[in-house]
């Protein structure tokens, strides 16, 4: 099993940094692996502080100082040749392009820029979520970019995704790298190229089948029709069956599951849920995102539906009645999952989605499948894999592989903790490669 991309022997410190925003620390591995000596960091979340005092803070380092709030932060007791920082990626809005800021989160970005400003480090790595690029996000974006540029820096930044850098993850994530002006050919920095690696979840996820799969080619109107969905991930191919399984019963697609498919259900029944989830988003029935539909309604959709029939499916626990409103489905949250499932992937899959702060209700499958029959896929997955239950939920060190992290890393006896701190690290491999080629500007 692949677990430790990256394992050099250091002695002589090649550089200093100082590690912001440290969360437990994935920053530093990868620093620390090219031979980075960190000077301090800050974090104020107790539980990160204690994973990161438990990894990183030895005899030989004891002294090394907890910058604490970042808000507070200033001119460093030091001079340091790099700083780095993941800046809190909640979902946020910056009013007036960075001034005046009410919005805390914000806030974070002027402190980060205050202090480079201030301590004129050699280059610096930022990183944060890609929804920072995107045109909703984009004015307040610039304005980053032409702070950090005002302070002396040459900028570069791009979108990289985890899985090009051996992870089989589909993380997306945006890094900025300043170089300050005065170090020479600085401005010709360029971001490292994707890896030609193709790993497979069974490399990083124990307990599971490692027995690759060669998938069938199919025709893209075989499996979608006249119609390809628009909404496709990057692992997601028009010519082969998904490596996962959703479980939603307020989404459709080939390889999504619903409730209804779990139980015995009469193919009226499914008739009926079918029509129920592909009416429910139009904006007749309410303004959400999904809205109850009145029984009047239903019965103008299907032929000669009674009541009973609805009832029916409310005792089956699929639907139910929201008073005033009308029916709609039991599991009406895509990240709800159904009894506690989200998604399985099989375990040959090239990546797994993004592992959130937020967590999601993600499991892989234990046994090995392998089924090329695109009109039977689905059947012969709640058979072989659902129903036995043979599946696992990712558990903390598998996270922690997905994200890079060596194995000697000690995580936070919580699981749930672990998973969220891990969730808000950086993958290491990303940082050790953005690194390696920074290094060369020394």
């Amino acid at each position: 099993m692949q677990t430790d991309l990256f394992n050099l022997e250091i002695s002589q410190p090649k550089f200093t940094f100082v590690d912001l925003f440290s969360g437990i620390g994935g920053f530093r591995i990868a620093l620390e692996n090219w031979g980075g000596k960190c000077l301090g960091y800050s974090e104020i979340a107790a539980n990160s502080i204690q994973v990161y005092k438990q990894n990183f803070i030895r005899d030989a380092n004891l002294d090394e100082p907890n910058l604490g709030d970042m808000r507070s932060l200033h001119k460093l007791p030091f001079t340091v040749d790099l700083i780095t920082g993941g800046v809190p990626c909640q979902p946020w809005s910056i009013a007036g392009k960075l001034r005046g800021l009410d919005d805390p989160r914000g806030q974070l970005w002027l402190d980060t820029i205050r202090v480079i400003k201030m301590n004129q480090p050699l280059a610096f790595i930022l990183e944060n979520v890609k929804g920072l690029t995107d045109p909703r996000h984009r004015p307040q974006f610039e304005s980053i970019l032409e702070e950090l540029s005002a302070a002396n820096y040459h900028l570069k930044w791009q979108v990289i995704n985890a899985s090009d850098f051996g992870l089989p993850q589909d993380r997306d994530r945006v890094f900025i790298v300043g170089i300050r002006r005065d170090i020479n050919q600085g401005q010709n920095f360029q971001f490292p190229q994707p890896l030609n690696l193709h790993p497979k979840l069974f490399d990083f996820v124990e307990g599971v089948s490692q027995k690759p799969v060669i998938k069938k080619k199919f025709s893209p109107q075989v499996l979608f029709g006249n119609h390809i969905p628009p909404a496709r991930g990057r692992f997601q191919k028009n010519d082969e069956l998904n490596d996962f399984f959703l479980f939603s019963d307020v989404r459709n697609g080939q390889t999504t599951i619903h409730s209804w498919d779990l139980i015995e259900t009469s193919d009226r029944q499914k008739q009926i849920c079918d029509i129920i989830l592909k009416n429910r988003r139009k904006k007749i029935y309410g303004p959400q995102d999904g809205n109850p539909i009145p029984l009047a309604a239903l019965q103008q959709l299907i032929n000669d539906l009674q009541e009973s029939e609805l009832n029916q499916l409310i005792d089956q626990r699929i639907l139910r009645y929201v008073e005033n409103r009308g029916y709609e489905f039991v599991n009406s949250k895509i990240s709800s999952g159904i009894n506690g499932v989200a998604k399985i992937y099989l375990a040959h899959a090239e990546a797994i989605a993004t592992l959130t702060a937020t967590g999601t209700k993600i499991f892989v499958a234990t046994k090995y499948f392998n089924c090329q029959n695109h009109q039977r896929y689905k059947q012969e997955f709640i058979k072989t894999i659902y129903h036995p239950q043979k599946y696992k939920e990712i558990t903390p060190r598998d996270t922690a592989r997905l994200q890079g992290f060596p194995d000697w890393f000690v995580l936070h006896q919580n699981p749930s903790i672990a998973k969220k701190q891990l969730g808000n690290a950086v993958p290491v491999p990303v940082v050790q490669a953005i690194a390696k080629l920074l290094l060369n500007y020394y």
